[in-house]
């Protein structure tokens, strides 16, 4: 049986692998369309997106409880149990799916007029209803079985899938292209590719666990489902909200200059989250146990690489993202893509979103919807209401600031409830830490303003400049938290040698003991 700290590696290994293989080929497919169709098709298929993510909403919640509710049976290796669990969600995904095809049929209907100064009603209608098939296929078929993947620390199978997905789209959407199809025929060809994954991943746990099909389903297990369909909706309007608001009161060429900042900050997002994959189940795993030693220790590691690495990331990504976008879209002259106020203000928003992950994963684990759902509907209302507001004067940047301030609000309120209730420790030393990064970018911000770097014309020029700004950036975290944070940067070393590669063991020294944990 694999460890928590083996299964947490080969998370964050395949995690970080599939990112990089969703960056590569978030970067190419995009640029390809654009080159090929223009600002306004990869704008319409964005947010068509978009607007289909709005249907999450019918499983809202279903995702985080069912984990919940898995963490402890999985312990105890009690096969009854997760089946029934398994058997209450299935049931209820497959009521999600049908409702879905209704919601999708509206969305056919509705969102050509929102656009229909742009293209034909036709052609609007009959893209959302093939962008919106693989969607069906993942409530119907995978989702489920996806939920007890990422509930038992398995979230590397789902990572593998994911990058294979990726990169089989991008090649059948290329050919498809090069053969001259239309952009319909393109994301047909993405749908098909898409709605394989959840049948994979299907076939997968069937063949990995025993589950029974004819057990009682446990509905009491998904009874909070409710308490984290607020959790859901502030993560839907968060994630949604701008590119909507973007498509009524704008059109959909600042919805493609939207979308392409956001790849980078996703990307980067992405990245961090990726490396983190698969700990918030180590932790579930530890309450579970009863291992609240080993739950504070980890929980502050876990903070240290967090802040560490969007310290590290987010501030090369506010020197470097206007550049790239502006290399990335050269030959595209239908818009103006140089928006360098509006990446910096995504990128702080991100920041935030980013170091509020450990504590949202102590409270999901914890199963503390209910007390939270209060700040989940006060988030999405500082997002939707700041961003309507915002955008009528100042558009695209409107909509960011909408974002920022409503991350600002609810990583706060994360942070707090956590101190205060869950791990009982001093609310100050969140707020000693936020300042001690922020401060950190801050300073390589302020240090690249005025050491201006070569003007980037091209991939390679940026690439230099992206390291250098990388270079500068680690050193400047490093150095922070080796005058701060010298105990958690040794606890990480610990982590790392308890794992007993021998790489780690090269690299740090020999005669570790394995560190109490993950």
């Amino acid at each position: 049986m694999k460890s928590r700290s083996k299964k947490a590696l080969y998370n964050g290994v395949a995690g970080i692998t599939a990112e990089i293989c969703l960056i590569i080929c978030g970067l190419i497919l995009p640029r390809i369309i654009l080159s090929t169709f223009g600002s306004k098709y990869n704008g319409i298929t964005q947010s068509i997106t978009q607007f289909l993510s709005f249907m999450t909403l019918f499983r809202a919640g279903v995702s985080a409880v069912t984990k919940a509710a898995l963490y402890k049976p999985l312990a105890n290796h009690d096969n009854l149990t997760i089946s029934r669990i398994i058997r209450a969600t299935e049931i209820f995904m497959r009521k999600v799916a049908l409702l879905f095809v209704a919601g999708l049929t509206i969305l056919a209907i509705v969102y050509p007029l929102l656009v229909s100064k742009e293209f034909e009603l036709l052609f609007a209608a009959t893209l959302v209803l093939i962008i919106g098939f693989s969607t069906f296929a993942q409530y119907y078929f995978g989702i489920t079985y996806q939920m007890l993947l990422e509930a038992d620390q398995c979230q590397y199978i789902v990572s593998i899938l994911s990058a294979t997905t990726t990169v089989v789209n991008v090649i059948i959407a290329a050919i498809l292209i090069k053969l001259g199809f239309g952009i319909h025929g393109v994301k047909m060809g993405s749908a098909i590719v898409f709605a394989l994954n959840p049948v994979a991943v299907n076939i997968i746990v069937r063949k990995k666990y025993k589950i029974r099909k004819n057990v009682e389903p446990d509905n009491s297990a998904i009874k909070q489902r409710w308490d984290a369909f607020a959790q859901q909706v502030a993560m839907l309007i968060r994630d949604n909200t701008d590119i909507v608001i973007l498509t009524i009161v704008a059109n959909t060429l600042e919805v493609s200059v939207y979308t392409v900042y956001f790849m980078v900050i996703k990307a980067i997002t992405g990245m961090i989250r990726a490396f983190t994959n698969g700990i918030g189940a180590a932790f579930g795993n530890m309450m579970a146990k009863n291992e609240t030693d080993a739950l504070q220790k980890n929980l502050k590691l876990y903070e240290f690489l967090i802040y560490s690495l969007c310290t590290t990331l987010y501030s090369s990504t506010c020197v470097l993202v206007t550049p790239f976008v502006l290399v990335y879209t050269s030959g595209v002259h239908d818009v103006d893509y140089n928006r360098p106020l509006f990446g910096y203000i995504m990128a702080f928003a991100y920041v935030f979103f980013c170091i509020r992950i450990p504590y949202q994963n102590i409270v999901e684990v914890a199963g503390h919807f209910k007390q939270t759902k209060k700040s989940s509907y006060i988030e999405a209302g500082i997002n939707l209401g700041t961003s309507v507001i915002l955008s009528i004067n100042f558009g695209i940047v409107g909509v960011a600031i909408g974002t920022l301030l409503a991350m600002v609000f609810r990583t706060f309120h994360y942070a707090y409830y956590v101190s205060k209730n869950l791990i009982h420790r001093n609310f100050s030393q969140f707020i000693f830490r936020l300042i001690s990064y922020l401060a950190t970018m801050g300073i390589v911000i302020t240090f690249f303003f005025f050491v201006k770097l070569p003007t980037a014309d091209s991939y390679l020029t940026w690439l230099i400049n992206a390291i250098i700004v990388f270079v500068v950036s680690f050193i400047a975290t490093f150095t922070v938290d080796m005058i701060f944070f010298r105990e958690q940067v040794f606890l990480f070393k610990e982590k790392l040698l308890g794992l007993r590669n021998p790489l780690f063991q090269k690299w740090w020294g020999q005669g570790a003991k394995p560190l109490v944990g993950f």
